[in-house]
């Protein structure tokens, strides 16, 4: 037998409806309690409780004794769309870009090998760019990929092909991945950038991510500015959520254990 969910619960579902399919746009004022009242059939308790939980999440903001205004649309992420800056960027409406500041064939030393899990000196691609939303810096991403998938990176013209897309095509399908998030300070290269000063605080994702054959395919490490995009975890009893990225100005499953990070030195130049 299903049980019928609370009122506030069905009023949140119904109001987060309205902020993610853009009927309220980003910093629109919600409706009154009292006109929440009067279009909902319900008391103040249940829109209270509601108003609360969108507060809570990030979705409204907004001080007490005013209605409160959308903060963002926020929108969970297929798996693909959370692994590719790219098509993250084109589900959101924005136009995603990018420069490649290096990109580079080179030997393995033993502890790369081994976080890929291929043989010490193998030849693996490092990937260097800066990714772009509508123009503006919002992430260096560094990639260091196995051979069987970095030969094709070196002929791809990453300043216009997505590095999955391309991956994609030669049938190199990232199908896992597991995710490290922790905040660390911007280095002369991300300073350089992403326009901020040696040591302002970044948001890392240090990203391990498998094939179709369950083998590594690549390690990455991405640095967003933390006023430009976000994470966040929505747990459920029923069913775990994955993880959700989101614009700041305008997700991904994850999964426990140690994160991974590439050699500070590569990319450090240029």
């Amino acid at each position: 037998m299903t049980s019928t969910p609370p009122l506030y619960s069905q009023l949140y579902d119904a109001l987060v409806d309205r902020i993610r399919s853009g009927v309220w746009k980003e910093g629109e004022r919600l409706p009154t309690e009292q006109a929440l009242v009067a279009e909902f059939g319900i008391s103040r308790g249940p829109v209270r409780q509601a108003l609360a939980q969108l507060r809570s999440e990030g979705l409204v903001f907004g001080t007490r004794g005013a209605p409160p205004r959308v903060q963002r649309a926020a929108r969970s992420q297929s798996f693909e769309t959370f692994i590719s800056f790219t098509e993250w960027a084109e589900e959101i409406g924005r136009v995603p870009g990018q420069k490649v500041i290096e990109v580079t064939r080179r030997l393995a030393d033993g502890d790369l090998a081994r976080q890929l899990h291929v043989e010490e000196d193998s030849p693996v691609v490092a990937v260097v760019r800066l990714r772009l939303l509508d123009g503006e810096p919002v992430m260096i991403e560094r990639g260091a990929y196995v051979p069987a998938a970095g030969r094709y990176l070196l002929a791809a013209d990453l300043e216009v092909d997505g590095v999955y897309q391309t991956l994609r095509g030669h049938g190199i399908h990232p199908t896992r991945a597991r995710n490290v998030i922790d905040a660390v300070a911007a280095g002369p290269l991300e300073a350089r950038w992403l326009e901020v000063e040696v040591g302002s605080p970044l948001l890392r994702v240090c990203r391990t991510t498998f094939d179709q054959n369950g083998e590594i395919m690549d390690i990455a490490e991405n640095k967003y500015l933390p006023n430009k995009a976000t994470f966040a975890v929505e747990n459920s009893v029923r069913s775990p959520t994955p993880l959700t990225r989101m614009s700041v100005d305008g997700g991904a499953t994850t999964e426990g254990g140690g994160g991974t990070a590439i050699p500070a030195e590569w990319g450090s130049g240029s």
